[in-house]
């Protein structure tokens, strides 16, 4: 939970219409992934205003090589544990691949993920006309929606792997076309990945709804990395856009290895790690 200090005001809940205040105010919004209740927790506490159960998760916790085998079971696990970490910070949560087939099944994955798993709104990818539908449906429900342009990783066979959007002139126009039909569709939130600098900003002017970037540059109203790139816990591939804040998984191997000389030199248990019987207590 967020942990207050004599110098640390109590902060209110996050909330929809807060971070559209915050972009008519300037100020900047954080976004940072979380898969469990206890990374969750620490997040809240460091003050980030967006918590996102990713579908990341496929690739920094389940081991694949993209995010197109997560289920919706599986989101709505590693969502219900982040919300039992959370009580100040908006909960987002991504749809899984295929979970936006149609307009039915959109609204039954939402309706779980926010209902029953504890989401504060959904991510969508992508802007064709049943997502554009499928977000106007929502968004009528009661249900907010994220959406997602530019490098959309669920879309990463038709891009032939994770490559930069829009850097000819037509393809930016597309993107910002896009972002103004997620817009009208109802969205209250965009993320957009892996653009130019140029395009980020553009896309982030033109819209009324916050733009928090990953790889769009630092005009956007905000930015999101996942966790395990910015501990330096997860190192298949290290984007550009990321910047490293830690280097923990050398640390959780020298941990792991210490541990594992000292079991098999039998320095552990030590005497501070073991319990003894009361005296007289027979055996």
């Amino acid at each position: 939970m967020y942990v207050e200090n004599a110098s640390t005001p109590a902060r209110k809940p996050v909330t929809v219409p807060g971070l559209h205040a915050m972009k008519a105010e300037g100020r900047k919004i954080v976004m940072l992934t979380a898969y469990d209740a206890s990374f969750a927790a620490q997040v809240e506490q460091a003050g980030v205003d967006i918590a996102l159960v990713g579908d990341s998760l496929g690739m920094v916790i389940q081991g694949h090589r993209s995010t197109l085998p997560v289920t919706l079971d599986q989101m709505a696990y590693h969502t219900s544990a982040v919300a039992r970490g959370l009580s100040t910070t908006l909960l987002v949560t991504d749809m899984p691949f295929m979970a936006d087939r149609d307009v039915a099944y959109a609204l039954e994955a939402g309706a779980r993920l926010v209902g029953e798993a504890g989401a504060a709104m959904i991510k969508i990818e992508g802007a064709a006309p049943h997502i554009l539908e499928s977000i106007h449906a929502l968004t009528e429900r009661a249900i907010p929606v994220c959406a997602r342009l530019g490098l959309t990783p669920q879309s990463v066979h038709k891009f032939g792997g994770f490559k930069i959007q829009g850097r000819a002139q037509d393809a930016a126009d597309r993107v910002l076309s896009e972002a103004l039909a997620v817009q009208q569709a109802g969205a209250d939130l965009l993320v957009l990945e892996g653009v130019p600098t140029a395009l980020g900003e553009r896309v982030t002017k033109a819209l009324h709804i916050p733009v928090i970037g990953i790889g769009a540059g630092p005009h956007c109203d905000g930015q999101v990395l996942v966790i395990d790139d910015i501990l330096g816990t997860f190192n298949d591939f290290v984007p550009r856009f990321v910047k490293r804040y830690a280097e923990l998984g050398v640390e959780i191997s020298r941990a792991a290895a210490a541990y594992a000389a000292d079991v098999r030199a039998r320095r552990f248990p030590g005497e501070k790690n073991v319990f003894t019987l009361k005296t007289n207590t027979p055996i």
